[in-house]
C-alpha cells in the first residue's frame, strides 16, 4: 500500500491542485451559481479518481507486493507479477537482466577457474627446477657460498608455497581435511621447516607447549598459517638474539595458540589494516621485505577452517598473534 501511494503522489498532487484552481476559476467567472453544483462537481470527481485508484491498485497489487519484499534466493520467480503492458514490460527487462548476469557470472567463475589451473601448474613448474638447485645445493653444501644460495631457495620455496596457498582460497571446501591434531608436533614440523631462516636472522624459537594439545584442525594449512606467522615474527624482530615463543593453554572451553616476538612491533595507526591483502603499513616500507599478504592469508585460512585470531601489538616491545580454537 505504501508503495502505491509513492507512486500515485504525483498525481494525487496534480488532482488536487487542478481541482483547486478550477474551483477558483469557476467561482470568479460565475460558473457555480449554486453551492449544490459546486458539491455535485467535486463529489463526482473525486468519485472517479477513487474508482481509478482502487482499480489501480487492485490491478497492480501483486506487482507492489513483490517490489515490496527482499527476496533471499535468486531463484525466487520474476514471472506474473503484473497484468499491465508496463508490466509486462520490466518482467521481461528484468529477465534479460538475469540472463545476462548469469552470463557474466559463469564466464567470471570459468576464468577464476583457469587462473587457478594455470597458478597450480606454474608452481608446480617453478617447483621442480628448484628442487634440482635444492640438490645441487647440498651436494656443495660446505662451499662458503652456498649458505646464501641456500637462503635464497628457501626465500623462493615459501614465496611459491604463498602463492600456492593463496590460489587455493577459492576453492578451500575441496582442498582441507579436518581431524584430531597435537599442536606440538604441528609447531615443531613449522618451526623445523624454517630452521634455515631462524639461523640465518640469529632468532631463538621457543616452545611452551605441553604434550598432547589436541585440537581440530586442518594440519596443512595450520602449518601454513604458523610458517606466516613464524615468518612475520622472525622478518620483524628487527636484532639478532631475540626469542620467539608459542605457547598453548585452555582459557575457558576455547584452546589458545600464541606466537610471541621481541620485534619492532606494530605502529597503532597500522594495526587495524595488518588484515588488508597488499597492505605492508610502516614496517613494510621500512624494511622492505613485506608483501602485504602474511597476515591477510592467515586470517582468511583461519575464518574457512573456523578459528579465530587477535592481535596485540606495542611498538619497540613486540607483537603476540593467538589463534583461538
Amino acid at each position: 500500500m505504501k508503495l502505491f501511494f509513492k507512486e500515485q503522489l504525483a498525481l494525487f498532487v496534480l488532482y488536487f491542485s487542478n481541482m483547486f484552481f478550477l474551483v477558483i476559476m469557476y467561482y470568479f467567472i460565475g460558473g457555480f451559481e449554486k453551492s449544490e453544483n459546486l458539491l455535485y462537481f467535486l463529489f463526482v470527481s473525486l468519485f472517479l479518481l477513487i474508482c481509478y485508484s482502487v482499480y489501480r491498485y487492485f490491478t497492480n497489487r501483486r506487482f507492489y507486493k513483490k517490489l515490496s519484499e527482499l527476496s533471499s534466493s535468486l531463484e525466487t520467480p520474476i514471472a506474473d507479477i503484473g497484468n499491465s503492458c508496463l508490466d509486462e514490460a520490466l518482467n521481461k527487462l528484468l529477465k534479460n537482466q538475469f540472463s545476462l548476469f548469469q552470463e557474466q557470472i559463469h564466464n567470471y567463475d570459468r576464468k577464476q577457474k583457469e587462473h587457478l589451473v594455470f597458478i597450480n601448474q606454474w608452481v608446480h613448474h617453478m617447483k621442480t627446477p628448484l628442487s634440482a638447485i635444492q640438490l645441487v645445493a647440498q651436494e656443495n653444501e660446505y662451499e662458503p657460498y652456498m649458505a646464501n644460495i641456500q637462503q635464497e631457495i628457501d626465500s623462493l620455496n615459501r614465496g611459491l608455497n604463498m602463492a600456492l596457498y593463496m590460489a587455493r582460497l577459492d576453492s578451500f571446501q575441496n582442498d582441507f581435511y579436518v581431524e584430531t591434531i597435537d599442536l606440538r608436533t604441528v609447531v615443531t614440523k613449522a618451526i623445523n621447516e624454517l630452521k634455515g631462516l631462524f639461523i640465518s636472522k640469529g632468532i631463538f624459537p621457543q616452545i611452551l607447549i605441553k604434550d598432547k594439545v589436541l585440537i581440530q584442525s586442518d594440519s596443512k594449512w595450520l602449518i601454513f598459517i604458523l610458517q606466516q606467522l613464524l615468518t612475520n615474527a622472525i622478518k620483524y624482530s628487527g636484532e639478532r638474539n631475540k626469542k620467539i615463543t608459542v605457547q598453548a593453554y585452555k582459557q575457558n572451553k576455547n584452546i589458545i595458540l600464541e606466537v610471541k616476538d621481541q620485534g619492532v612491533g606494530i605502529p597503532k595507526k597500522d594495526i587495524k589494516r595488518v588484515y588488508e591483502a597488499f597492505y605492508t603499513g610502516e614496517n613494510g616500507r621500512r624494511f622492505g621485505e613485506s608483501t602485504g599478504m602474511g597476515l591477510y592469508l592467515v586470517r582468511q585460512s583461519c575464518k574457512r577452517l573456523q578459528h579465530r585470531v587477535e592481535l596485540e601489538s606495542e611498538v619497540d616491545v613486540g607483537t603476540i598473534v593467538r589463534i583461538i580454537f
